[in-house]
C-alpha cells in the first residue's frame, strides 16, 4: 500500500502536477491539504478518470482537505465533533480497511497571537478527537501538513527557525501530545538522522539553499508500524514552474 500526503497550495493551480504525481507514484491513498476551493469547484472528474474515489472538505480561498483512494471511502467525517469546524482542516475516511485522516494544522501566524493560540488549541482538539472517536489498537494513518517540525533534525537551520511558529517548543509539545496517542512517525522510522525536508519558503531562495523543514507527516498506529517499507520525499515536485512550497511525502507499507 502506498500513501502520499501533499499540501498542494491550491488544487486548481497544481492539478496537472497532481495528475503527474498520481501517474508516477501510483498511490493507493492520497491525502491533500490547502485545496483553496469549495467542494463544487474541486476537479472531481479529472481525479475520478485517474481512478480515484474522493472525499472532499473544501473552503473558498483558504484551507481545504481531501482523501483520494483507489478503494471506496466509507464512514467519511468532516468534523472534530466539538462544534467548532468553521475551517476546513480535517477529513477522515475508511480506505481499504484502514482509517485515514488528512489534516491541515493552522500555521499560527506569530507566536503569542490569536492565530497562535488557535493553532495550539486545534492540536489539542485533534488529540481529544482521537481519544474520543478512534482506537489506537486498530490500523489508522494520520497524514497532513502539521505546520510543526518535530525536532531540530527536521530543520536545516534550527537557530534561524527556533522561535518561529513552526519550531517553537510549545508547538512541538502540542504535536507530541498528538503523537503520544500511540502513533509512530513513519518517516522518522526510516530516516532516524533527519536532514530531509518537505517544505521550503518561496522567499529568500529557500529551496535553492535547501533552507527546509519537515512539517508534513505520516503517523501510523502501532499495528501498522512493522509494515513500513519505505519513506521518501519527492523533491522533484518542488522544482520547475509553479510548484507548491511543499513536496509530497510518500510512504510504502508491505502486507
Amino acid at each position: 500500500m502506498r500513501i502520499i500526503t501533499w499540501n498542494v497550495n491550491s488544487i486548481r493551480v497544481r492539478l496537472e502536477r497532481l495528475l503527474g504525481v498520481l501517474e508516477r507514484h501510483k498511490p493507493d491513498v492520497v491525502c491533500l491539504q490547502e485545496l483553496k476551493v469549495v467542494d463544487e469547484d474541486f476537479p472531481a472528474l479529472d481525479l475520478k478518470r485517474a481512478g480515484y474515489r474522493l472525499a472532499v472538505f473544501g473552503q473558498k480561498t483558504y484551507n481545504g482537505v481531501a482523501i483520494l483512494s483507489k478503494s471506496e471511502s466509507r464512514n467519511v467525517s468532516r468534523s472534530l465533533d466539538d462544534n467548532d469546524d468553521s475551517q476546513a482542516r480535517f477529513i477522515a475516511a475508511d480506505c481499504g480497511g484502514i482509517r485515514v485522516i488528512s489534516v491541515y494544522v493552522p500555521n499560527g501566524g506569530a507566536v503569542g497571537s490569536e492565530k497562535w493560540n488557535y493553532k495550539l488549541e486545534w492540536l489539542s482538539r485533534l488529540r481529544r478527537y482521537l481519544d474520543a472517536r478512534e482506537d489506537s489498537s486498530k490500523p489508522l494513518i494520520l497524514c497532513g501538513d502539521f505546520n510543526v517540525a518535530p525536532d531540530d533534525k527536521d530543520v536545516k537551520n534550527p537557530e534561524k527557525w527556533k522561535d518561529s511558529v513552526l519550531c517553537h517548543a510549545d508547538a512541538r509539545s502540542a504535536l507530541q501530545n498528538v503523537v503520544d496517542w500511540e502513533l509512530v512517525d513513519a518517516f522518522r522510522a526510516k530516516h532516524p538522522d533527519g536532514g530531509i525536508y518537505s517544505w521550503w519558503d518561496y522567499r529568500m531562495l529557500g529551496f535553492p539553499r535547501n533552507d527546509g523543514l519537515r512539517i508534513d507527516g505520516v503517523y501510523l498506529t502501532r499495528p501498522l508500524a512493522p509494515r513500513i517499507a519505505e519513506a521518501v520525499i519527492d523533491r522533484n515536485e518542488r522544482k520547475g514552474e509553479q510548484p507548491s512550497d511543499h513536496a509530497p511525502v510518500v510512504i510504502d507499507l508491505v502486507d
